[in-house]
């Protein structure tokens, strides 16, 4: 099977392509097309967004494609940043921008009030044109200031206390095994063996 990342995020793709290792699907990525769009995420959900990436590739492409799309909900904020987690500090943002933002937001706020998760949808739209919806989250706190040199996104600020790790001081391998886009992987990991007739 053929399968599209539909992401041009270089961060992902690489996470993404390291845990659908051992499956037989040969993937492509945006490096192997000449045009290859941002779609733009106009959802209102991680699931709508998540759709919208992977059917715009599916019909660019005619392959089955795979999209996530992942946010981080901090209690504090009632769920902010939420789906416009990569936006957080305004269209054309760093991932120090969100984190900067994200800190000032909880200064003075005590642990105990610090709770989030990280939730990634991740959307496979098959050949066919149907679909189906994958999920995954992982439950922690946002740290007083970032830490780590692995990761990316908001991983510097994510406490996981089930390892006692910042998500960003994890190797690939470790935070893949626990992250929200690891286990939504897997589901959608479980979707394409259905898929192929390989349960």
């Amino acid at each position: 099977m053929d399968l599209v990342l539909a992401t041009n995020n270089s961060d992902k793709i690489r996470e993404i392509k390291e845990l659908l290792k051992g499956l037989p699907v040969n993937v492509k990525t945006k490096d192997d097309f000449e045009y290859f769009p941002d779609v733009e995420e106009t959802g209102e959900t991680l699931e709508e967004n998540a759709l919208l990436k992977a059917n715009a590739i599916h019909k660019l492409t005619g392959m089955v494609a795979l999209a996530d799309d992942s946010g981080l909900e901090v209690d504090y904020l009632d769920g902010a940043p939420g789906v416009y987690s990569s936006r957080y500090a305004g269209e054309g943002c760093t991932y120090a921008d969100n984190n900067r933002k994200l800190l000032a937001a909880l200064a003075g706020v005590p642990q105990a009030q610090r709770g989030a998760r990280f939730r990634c949808v991740i959307a496979i739209v098959w050949e066919d044109g149907t679909n189906n919806l994958a999920e995954g989250s992982a439950e922690g706190y946002i740290t007083e200031e970032v830490g780590g040199r692995e990761g990316f996104g908001y991983d510097p600020v994510f406490f996981y206390p089930h390892t006692g790790q910042r998500f960003s001081e994890m190797t690939l391998e470790e935070k893949n095994g626990v992250s929200h886009r690891g286990l939504a992987l897997k589901g959608a990991a479980y979707l394409i063996r259905e898929r192929l007739g390989l349960l």
